[in-house]
Parts: C-alpha cells; sequence; structure tokens
C-alpha cells in the first residue's frame, strides 16, 4: 500500500472505531504494512507514521484501559474535528465555497493545509453543509504545474524562514536569467498573476518576483528547523505588490485631490481604498497617494463624470491632456471635401 493511502486509511480506521485499537488488531488491519518483518521494524514503520500524522496536526494517542474502556490507540476527536466557530449554516457555505474555489485553481499555496481545513469544516457540518457554485477566473498563469509546485515551496520556506535559491528570468521579452538568493518574506495574488517579496542578497534590498517567472526553486536544506532570516517587523507585503494601477511605484508620492458627485460618493472608501475623504461645501473630496499618477488618472477617466480631478495643478493639466487624447480618439474623421462647384 502507498504512504499516503495507508495514513488515510489509518486516520478513517482509528475514527471509526468507537473503543480504543490495539496494537494486534492495527497489525491484522494493515496486514501488508504493519505484520510483515520483524516486531521492530514494523512498530518503527508505525511510529514514523505517527510522526508524519502529528506533522499533519492529527495526534494518535495511546491510552490506558480502565473498567470503561480497553488499552489501545486512539484519535481524540476533540483534537481533530473542528471546535463549534460559532458560524451559521450561510458562513460555514461561504467559507467552504471560497476555500474550496482557491484549491480548484490548481496553484495555491498551503494547498494540503487549506484542504485539511475544508475536510474539518465538512465533518463538522455534515449533511447540512450546502455546496453552491463558485467560479475563480485566477489568469492563465495560475494553469501551470509548475506555478503550483513552486507556490507549494516558496510557503513552506517562508512559514521556516529559510531562503531559497531562485533562478529568475527578467520580465521583459528574452530577459536575462539571474541566480537570485532570497529571503521569503510573503505571497500575494494580483489579477491571477502570484509574486514573490523577499530580501534579494543580490541587490541587497528588497524586491518582486513573478512567480511563474522562476525557472527552478530550492529551499536551503541545512539546518531545516532552524530559521536564517526574520522578516522586517514593519513589513507591508501591500507596500510591493500594488493593489491598484496608482499604487506602482514609478514616482515619488503625489497627493492628488478628487472630486465625487452624489452617486459615486457612498463608495469613496471601496474605489479608492487607503485615501482620506472629506466634504468641502457640501461636495466630498478624496485625496489620493499616487506613485503612478498616470495609472490613476486613467482609473478617474473611466469613472467620468461621478468623478474628476481638482489638483493639484500639474495632475489637472496631465488628466485633461489625456481626456483631450481620448475625446480626439473617438472624434469622428473628416469627410472628403466635396469638388468646388464650376470646377
Amino acid at each position: 500500500m502507498e504512504r499516503t493511502e495507508r495514513l488515510l486509511d489509518l486516520v478513517a480506521f482509528l475514527l471509526d472505531s468507537h473503543e480504543p485499537v490495539s496494537w494486534a488488531e492495527l497489525r491484522d488491519a494493515f496486514s501488508e504494512d504493519y505484520a510483515h518483518g520483524s516486531e521492530d521494524a514494523t512498530e518503527r514503520k508505525f511510529e514514523r507514521d505517527k510522526a508524519e500524522l502529528l506533522e499533519l496536526g492529527i495526534p494518535i494517542n495511546y491510552v490506558q484501559g480502565d473498567e470503561d474502556r480497553k488499552d489501545g490507540y486512539v484519535i481524540e476527536r476533540d483534537a481533530y474535528y473542528l471546535k463549534d466557530p460559532g458560524f451559521s449554516r450561510e458562513e460555514l457555505a461561504v467559507l467552504y465555497a471560497a476555500g474550496s474555489a482557491a484549491l480548484s485553481s490548481g496553484a495555491f499555496p498551503g494547498r494540503e493545509d487549506l484542504a485539511h481545513a475544508l475536510r474539518k469544516i465538512g465533518f463538522f457540518a455534515g449533511d447540512a453543509l450546502p455546496t453552491p457554485r463558485v467560479r475563480m477566473d485566477l489568469g492563465p498563469q495560475q494553469k501551470s504545474a509548475q506555478v503550483a509546485e513552486q507556490l507549494q515551496l516558496l510557503w513552506a520556506a517562508a512559514a521556516a524562514r529559510k531562503w531559497v535559491q531562485l533562478e529568475y528570468a527578467a520580465p521583459r521579452a528574452g530577459g536575462e536569467v539571474s541566480s537570485r538568493r532570497v529571503d521569503p518574506y510573503g505571497l500575494a495574488l494580483r489579477r491571477g498573476i502570484w509574486s514573490l517579496v523577499g530580501f534579494c542578497h543580490l541587490r541587497k534590498a528588497p524586491r518582486t518576483f513573478h512567480v511563474h517567472r522562476m525557472l527552478t526553486a530550492k529551499v536551503n536544506p541545512s539546518k531545516p528547523r532552524t530559521p536564517d532570516f526574520e522578516p522586517p517587523a514593519d513589513f507591508d507585503i501591500d507596500a510591493y505588490v500594488a493593489q491598484f494601477p496608482w499604487q506602482h511605484r514609478m514616482h515619488p508620492p503625489t497627493a492628488v485631490t478628487l472630486a465625487l458627485n452624489e452617486s459615486c460618493a457612498p463608495l469613496a472608501d471601496r474605489i479608492f481604498p487607503k485615501s482620506t475623504v472629506h466634504v468641502e461645501s457640501g461636495q466630498t473630496r478624496v485625496t489620493v497617494q499616487a506613485t503612478f499618477l498616470d495609472g490613476l488618472l486613467r482609473y478617474v477617466l473611466s469613472l467620468a463624470p461621478q468623478a474628476t480631478v481638482v489638483g493639484p495643478p500639474e495632475a489637472l493639466a496631465r488628466y485633461r491632456a489625456l481626456a483631450g487624447a481620448v475625446l480626439q480618439r473617438h472624434r469622428p474623421a473628416p469627410s472628403a471635401s466635396s469638388p468646388s462647384e464650376g470646377a
């Protein structure tokens, strides 16, 4: 029997038992694995299986019998099953659906932990758990088996705080391949593309790396249980992986003030998160810090006339130039001049 199959069957066997299971009963139930070879060898094999399950959060304990039960091995259900979190049926459904959709994407860090959590939710909810259909469009990069494998490796490295060695292709076409040693701080998904943020020992500074551009990735094998680094206490992944176009770090920050009409004003915090909202003379103003001015201005143009730029002067001038370019692009071409009469 394959090891993974044996571990799953072992868990199921112990959970299905209503009393402790003796070593003799385990040997009978798993005769191919625990009944062949010397007693010491089979016991060591079982102890290795127990240790691996413990790392997965599934403790197998040996209990001494009493008047109510016999000696044997058990999985304490209170330690295995999810305790009642107090969620409603609908909230459990949302959690389960979101987790299942992420798991089915094919490339998600911590897939094994997520799958284990979903099994616990399923066990806890039982037949009461609805199964709504959810669709997630994560982009073409997520279809790559290599991306999924790299994400698992990077997730484990970031959790254990071990540096990774990358062979990385530069973003530009035909970009140069470089070897990078990186301390992985965190992972971020934006518009279907996973990015790793970490300290690059080559550049001596934090850098962002697209996972699909990693040709190879290897975790430092030395002292696997000893961390290689500590992330900065003030590390914020949002500072390196932009959520919105105007957050790309291309220019020094510019404070841009926008005016929102009454239909757009209630949505200010949602469409311009981390901005400052204030009201002047009954009109809503939003101040946005932009490190990519054109990214912000193009977004505001898409909201016009519900939103417009108020200042500063250089932002307003650039906004008008972009609006003029759009207008010119969509202006009908002049018709050919008719021949003059009598020509």
